[in-house]
């Protein structure tokens, strides 16, 4: 699990998510699940709004840049995310069509 910090959109308020993530090289990469929600999660949005945040993976800190894989990127990373957690595959099942976004979080 890291803890993710993101700027709400709309409010401006700094807040915090407990995410699962899977190591990519110098990146890693969450899941906009929200458990197979017909919407993506709140953080989000909140991460297309303001990309430019910090992580914490244990007691390190780090400043990223999050940005939503490409079609590419996804088609590569996607077995990874079922495979460290198989639920992802059957919120996918039932997204309503949504296709959930892998985020990267890259060093900045």
């Amino acid at each position: 699990m890291l803890l993710l910090d993101h700027v709400g959109a709309k409010s401006g308020k700094l807040r915090t998510s407990p995410l699962l993530y899977i190591p990519d090289g110098d990146d890693v990469v969450i899941v906009a699940s929200k458990g197979g929600y017909p919407k993506h999660p709140a953080w989000y949005h909140n991460l297309v709004a303001n990309p430019d945040t910090t992580m914490q993976v244990g007691s390190e800190r780090r400043s990223v840049h999050a940005r939503t894989a490409t079609a590419e990127e996804r088609e590569r990373l996607w077995p990874e995310v079922t495979a460290t957690y198989g639920g992802y595959a059957d919120y996918q099942a039932r997204s309503k069509g949504r296709e959930i976004p892998l985020v990267i979080l890259e060093p900045r």
